[in-house]
This record gives C-alpha cells, structure tokens and sequence, in this order.
C-alpha cells in the first residue's frame, strides 16, 4: 500500500512538472469519461493544490476533455451500439447499471443525464444511452456541460478554498457528496421542469 502511494507520488510529481500537463489532463479525462476505471478526482485534486494559479484553467481542460469523451460516447452508442456498445459495457462490467438507468432516462431524460454525472454511477451508460435514443446531441452536451462543469469547478473551488485538505476530504466523503449533490440537482431541474410544463 505504502509502495503504492509512493509510486503514485512520483507519477503526480512527475505529471506536475510536464510542460503538456494541461494536455495530459484533457486526454485523461477523456479517457475516464469512456473508459478509465480510475476516478479523475484522484489525479485533480493533488495537481491542483499544487498549482492554485493554473486551478481555473485545469478545471476547464479536464470538462473540456469530457465533453469530448461524452461525445464519443454518444457516437458509440448512435452508431456502434451492436458492436463496441455492447463490448464496452461488458468490460466495465456496467450491465446492470445500464439496465437500472433506462427506466430512470425514459422518465426524465435530460435531468437524468445531468444527475448521473454528479452520482457515483458510471457514466458511460449515460452516454450510450443518449446515442442510442437518438437524444437531441445538444440538449445531451448540455447536461452533460452542466454536470460535469458543477463537478469539476466545485473541486477547483474547494481546492482554492481549503488547498490539500480537499484530497483526504474528497477520500472520505466523495460517496455521500456526490449522492446529496446528485440529489439535489436533480430534484432542482424536475422542480424546474414541473414548472415549466404548468407556464406553458
């Protein structure tokens, strides 16, 4: 375990002083966002303490990157869902999960998409989904922009806040934030969306 942190140590420091950092960390997030098991939070929180003057700018590589990846995840599962879709879910071992999301998208689409991003539920299968249904591609990269920008941009700011405390805090309550967090966005966008619905 010790020689495990150490490593990982020596990766970040490593990483930190790369001139491409801010390109590694747009090609890492779009790879967790398709397929990388390893939370990015692990990568961002430590680098950005590290850096607080590039916070701003990370935060922005590392949504861009997902955006990115959302894309191609919709894109797979539009186009290859037969194929690399179906692969996909299998090697993330995501299939239940996957089945669990299609009741709750069938019900509230684009609020479902918004919330799965801030959940502690894998991603992909919000992505494949959206593709494979056809959903609208801007109101996908919306709440796609949304969610993972609340997520990213809360940890900028709370690594400019609080500095490295954020990473043991992050270790400990990362499940119960993300589901209070996932929470409430989404029970704000069906209040909106309820209220929507009775204006017009």
């Amino acid at each position: 375990m010790a020689l495990a942190s150490h490593s990982r140590k020596q990766w970040l420091e490593r990483l930190n002083r790369s001139k491409r950092m801010l390109w590694l960390l747009g090609a890492l997030s779009f790879l967790e966002t398709l397929i990388l098991p390893v939370p990015l939070e692990l990568i961002i929180i430590p680098l950005m303490a590290s850096n607080r003057g590039r916070i701003w700018a990370m935060a922005a590589v590392v949504t861009a990157g997902c955006l990115l990846g959302s894309l191609a995840g919709y894109g797979i599962g539009l186009a290859l869902f037969q194929s690399v879709g179906t692969w996909l879910i299998g090697v993330l071992g995501i299939e239940q999960s996957y089945q669990s999301f299609q009741t709750l998208f069938s019900q509230y689409g684009f609020a479902a998409i918004v919330a799965i991003g801030i959940l502690p539920i894998p991603y992909q299968v919000a992505l494949i989904t959206a593709g494979l249904s056809g959903y609208p591609l801007v109101l996908f990269l919306l709440a796609a922009l949304l969610s993972r920008g609340v997520r990213y941009f809360g940890i900028a700011w709370l690594v400019y806040r609080f500095g490295h405390k954020v990473e043991r805090m992050w270790q400990r309550h990362a499940l119960v934030t993300s589901l209070i967090g996932g929470a409430l966005v989404l029970a704000l966008l069906l209040a909106m969306q309820l209220l929507a619905s009775r204006l017009l």
